[in-house]
């Protein structure tokens, strides 16, 4: 039998070969790095985290959490790999980018049926395939991919830029997790009032980076990662009730609440990097270092890399796959990751999961695996696949897109705690029903 052709070594082609080998069928991973990079990749290896180093909180009684649960429940390489290459973060679980990668290409390249081909493909291949390529498709693919699905729907992504840790001025910041959750990991920088406004009226007047010609037309910001600046030009206050919100916050110094507050959260194990939470910016450089040095305790920051803004592209899911991810006209295709309109890291894996287990089920004659809607991962399938309402956007993980309760409980902590453990049921009787009696 010729194996899978996997096209893309992120996070969601890492997953679906994975799943792909551990039921014994070969496949081929072709990532075109690093013979070419997108505008948003940088390093070399596979499972490449772009646009921030977390995977989003841990809580059991949370969304992101219990996405991850699911997600190990079904034989992720993914989760695992990232508890082993964990930095602290709070409640949330976040990552050495660069030890998190070469993890998972080891783990990837060592098993014995998967082979990873440094090439770019540039048509879709014969055969049993799963493209899951992002939402940075190179131009070759996505023409290829335009002609099989029709039209692209897009938006703008923007990564959110690093600096030093010994070039923070620790005499005006201060360490502590909001509301004191996990153990005071992120680095807070305060501001008064008065500090707050003249970063403001800068950061609005700052001056943006040039959009290429051709992407222009398609310009649309995606509200789940907005820059920065397009966030602060919606009202004086707006990014007080978003990223650079204090509530949950004391400056130990003080005792008091500040007028707002930058995050800044480790990007690496030893704690030489920091990255600013929410701060995905399109802004120059130049523009990036003068006014982000307003911030108190960056004055000196060291950026050791600017933020960035890319094209996002992804393909018209509802109308186009099947539950399984498989495409509607042509059942040997499969799509997974962000290019099918799953918005997130852990959200994207879970795809690459989903294709993964339902392209083996597909070549063994098998029905495919369809979670049902009380799991999270079930939930965000049923949305890409047909359950929106009204225009098709990219979707992340939450528990509004759960099933309600069959009773009102107005604890958040308690309600999210019983979607998360009548999932986990949920999931553990689908599989118990699937693994006894799946034969088509």
């Amino acid at each position: 039998m010729p194996a899978v052709k996997i096209i893309g070594g992120g996070l969601a082609g890492c997953e679906a070969a994975w799943q792909l080998a551990g039921r014994g069928i070969e496949c081929v991973i072709y990532e075109m790095k690093p013979g070419r990079f997108s505008p948003a990749h940088h390093y070399k290896g596979l499972a490449e985290l772009v646009c921030s180093n977390s995977l989003k909180a841990a809580r059991h009684e949370s969304a992101a959490g219990l996405l991850k649960e699911e997600m190990e429940r079904l034989g992720s390489v993914i989760i695992p790999t990232a508890r082993e290459n964990a930095v602290e973060a709070g409640g949330a679980l976040a990552v050495d980018r660069e030890k998190f990668s070469d993890s998972v290409t080891e783990k990837i390249t060592s098993h014995p049926l998967i082979k990873v081909m440094e090439e770019e493909i540039t048509e879709i291949p014969e055969g049993n395939v799963i493209i899951a390529t992002g939402p940075l498709t190179a131009d070759g693919l996505a023409d290829s991919i335009r002609k099989k699905c029709g039209d692209y729907l897009s938006f703008f992504d923007a990564a959110a830029p690093i600096v030093t840790y010994e070039s923070l001025d620790m005499d005006k910041v201060f360490f502590a997790a909001r509301y004191d959750r996990g153990d005071a990991d992120y680095i807070n920088c305060p501001m008064n009032k008065e500090e707050y406004l003249t970063f403001y009226s800068e950061l609005i007047k700052a001056e943006s980076a040039p959009l290429k010609e051709f992407d222009k037309r398609d310009f649309k910001v995606y509200e789940g990662c907005m820059p920065i600046e397009v966030l602060a030009k919606r009202g004086e206050d707006t990014m007080r009730f978003g990223p650079l919100k204090p509530v949950g916050l004391t400056d130990k110094r003080t005792g008091k609440r500040p007028y707002a507050v930058v995050q800044l959260r480790k990007e690496n194990k030893e704690g030489t990097l920091y990255n600013l939470v929410g701060f995905q910016t399109n802004l120059k450089f130049g523009e990036q270092k003068r006014v982000f040095s307003m911030i108190p305790g960056l004055e000196k920051g060291e950026f050791m890399r600017y933020g960035v803004m890319h094209r996002n592209s992804f393909i018209d899911s509802p109308r186009l796959l099947n539950p399984d991810y498989s495409l509607k006209t042509d059942n040997r295709i499969f799509f997974a990751g962000q290019i099918t309109g799953v918005e997130g890291y852990i959200e994207s894996a879970a795809s690459g999961i989903m294709a993964g287990i339902n392209m083996a089920a597909f070549i063994n004659g098998r029905k495919p695996l369809i979670l049902p809607v009380d799991t999270m991962i079930g939930a965000l399938t049923h949305y890409i696949s047909g359950g929106c309402d009204g225009e098709f956007q990219p979707m992340g993980c939450n528990m509004g897109i759960l099933p309600q309760l069959p009773s009102r409980i107005k604890d958040k902590k308690e309600k999210y705690g019983r979607y998360a453990d009548r999932a986990m049921e949920s999931l553990e009787r689908t599989l118990k029903e699937y693994e006894a009696g799946a034969i088509a």
